[in-house]
């Protein structure tokens, strides 16, 4: 009998495995941190005989190289990867026995990476799971942008043949086991949580790899993706050229003064605590990233690459589980620690710093006229809605643009407040008045806070009290089907100058399209010469999904 065993990184969204059977194991993707993998492989009592990896990482620092050092295992990579040390290749259709009658069989799988691999976990000869790496993931895909912009859009293709090479070889019944999509950046989409699990067959059904034609897929994969983190720039040659071996130790401990040293000449001093503490209290000109959470992705995307960090943390064990996870990323050594409260951390004589923290509600009943709301959501998450008015700039970004911040007190806000802490923690290091909206963004709407984004259904309450639905489609899609009482007026005539229709002019405006793309397009358009607009998520294909109303007459204008 096989066993899988799941090896955990949450911090990064990613899963690396230990398989094996009554003797031999391999490891797949193993994290930087090699004693979890050692601690596995030694509960099992198996001989560790491969270390695998689907492909060079771009998203975190391998442990690969160290733990086959380690014990004596196979150090197997895809044959295609350019890297600098020994390793066994792997071929597609390259047989790697593990014990008599369990062999992973390599599957070229390119899209994520253009020598991407995935393995397939055969018992005697059957398929019992296959290792996916950043191919196919639980909903969605692996990111096809993350090597070279020049090769995305022929990686997003090959990323749509590999999951139907996957999908056609291989039984419904075989797990799927991917490396990415829990929470990582390197997913092309939302993936799942931990403890998620699926399936070939499961994949089949709800995958929309293997649900669309490569065209749209492609398309649709495209236009979804984000940002990437700055810090990925850095994985990909530290895992081809060789990561070093991670070290663990105690960093030196930081009194009062070398803190206040430190942020003189400009070095970054992050306290760990939780956002509600750091608040409340903590050493001027330090950063807020709480060690819950996505710690690593989020420090290493904003630290300037290497930069010194000092840590600041509520105790010993919260400290070492930081330096953990910052190593997965190639932060390897903090420049100085501190473990206790602000007050062990203050010179005699000084005060720690404090901010206000606030839901929407208190910012609905606050007013937002005279103070500025700053959204630091991601593109694509600020593109589903967002508060009219508010000022965006994703967090990752806040850092080299805070100039471009209005005075007054900043009222910033993210989809549930951990980001806002960042980024308010860096607006008061930079002597702003700030308030540290803690709150989920569905409690927005609730506060009556005006949207520049309505739902389908919001937008029906809209039209059906005061305002005009403006379907900016062209004529042929208008003609096809429109919602009932809409006004047509095609987005080409509003870009061109073309005055609003008689129906609409002086009413309240919510502007609907196909998708939901165009109609933003022309919401800021329309808001550009004055008027109030907004439009809907989704557009018609959401509109009608929600089971409102279409007809193929009404008013054209």
């Amino acid at each position: 009998m096989s066993f899988v065993d799941t090896i955990e990184v949450p911090g990064l969204g990613n899963r690396s495995y230990l398989a094996g059977g009554a003797h031999g194991a391999v490891v797949v993707d193993p994290p930087r941190d090699v004693d979890r993998v050692l601690a596995a492989v030694t509960r099992r009592g198996v001989r560790l005989t491969q270390v695998v990896e689907t492909h060079v990482h771009n998203d975190y620092v391998s442990g690969g190289l160290e733990l086959a050092r380690l014990t004596g295992a196979a150090y197997v990579v895809p044959a295609g990867a350019r890297v600098a040390y020994e390793r066994v290749p792997a071929a597609d259709g390259d047989v790697l026995e593990i014990e008599a009658g369990l062999a992973l069989r390599a599957l070229a799988t390119p899209g994520h990476t253009p020598h991407h691999t995935s393995y397939v976990l055969e018992e005697s000869g059957r398929a019992v799971a296959v290792f996916t790496g950043g191919s196919l993931l639980i909903g969605t895909v692996g990111r096809p942008d993350l090597v070279e912009p020049r090769l995305t859009l022929e990686l997003a293709r090959a990323q749509h043949a590999s999951a139907h090479r996957l999908a056609a070889e291989l039984p419904d019944a075989t797990a799927v086991l991917p490396t990415h999509g829990f929470g990582s950046f390197c997913s092309a989409g939302d993936g799942s949580g931990p403890g998620s699990a699926t399936t070939i067959g499961r994949e089949r059904a709800v995958n929309e790899a293997l649900r669309r034609d490569a065209d749209t897929f492609v398309a649709e994969l495209l236009a979804g993706l984000d940002d990437v983190p700055a810090y990925y720039a850095h994985m990909g040659p530290l895992n081809s050229g060789g990561p070093a071996p991670v070290d663990l130790t105690s960093p030196g401990r930081a009194e009062a003064a070398e803190i206040a040293a430190r942020l003189a000449a400009g070095e970054w001093v992050v306290d760990l605590r939780n956002r509600v503490a750091f608040a409340a209290g903590h050493v001027p000109g330090t950063l807020n990233f709480e060690a819950d959470g996505q710690l690593a992705t989020y420090l290493a995307w904003l630290l300037p690459w290497g930069r010194p960090v000092t840590l600041l943390a509520e105790s010993a064990a919260q400290l070492a589980a930081a330096q953990r996870e910052l190593t997965r990323v190639g932060i390897d050594r903090p420049a100085a620690a501190a473990t206790g409260t602000p007050e062990a951390w203050l010179r005699a004589g000084e005060r720690p710093r404090s901010f206000p923290r606030a839901t929407f509600a208190e910012l609905s009943a606050r007013g937002a006229q005279d103070v500025v709301v700053l959204d630091v959501r991601r593109d694509t998450e600020r593109a589903e809605g967002h508060l009219r008015g508010s000022l965006h700039i994703p967090l990752h970004q806040i850092r080299d643009r805070l100039g471009e911040i209005p005075g007054g007190t900043v009222w910033v806000h993210c989809a549930g407040g951990m980001r806002a802490a960042v980024a308010a923690s860096l607006l008061d290091a930079a002597g702003r008045d700030v308030v540290a909206v803690d709150d989920g963004f569905a409690a927005a709407h609730a506060a009556g806070l005006p949207m520049a984004r309505l739902t389908p259904a919001e937008a029906r309450e809209r039209t059906d009290a005061d305002a005009v639905l403006l379907d900016v489609r062209e004529a042929d899609a208008w003609a096809a089907g429109h919602a009932p009482g809409a006004v047509h007026a095609p987005l080409s005539g509003l870009a061109a100058g073309a005055p609003l229709p008689p129906a609409a002019a002086d009413r309240a405006l919510v502007v609907i399209c196909r998708s939901g793309r165009r109609s933003r397009e022309a919401a800021a358009l329309l808001t550009a010469r004055g008027l109030d607009a907004v439009d809907v998520v989704g557009g018609m294909t959401a509109w009608r999904a929600a089971g409102l109303a279409v007809t193929a007459e009404g008013t054209a204008g």
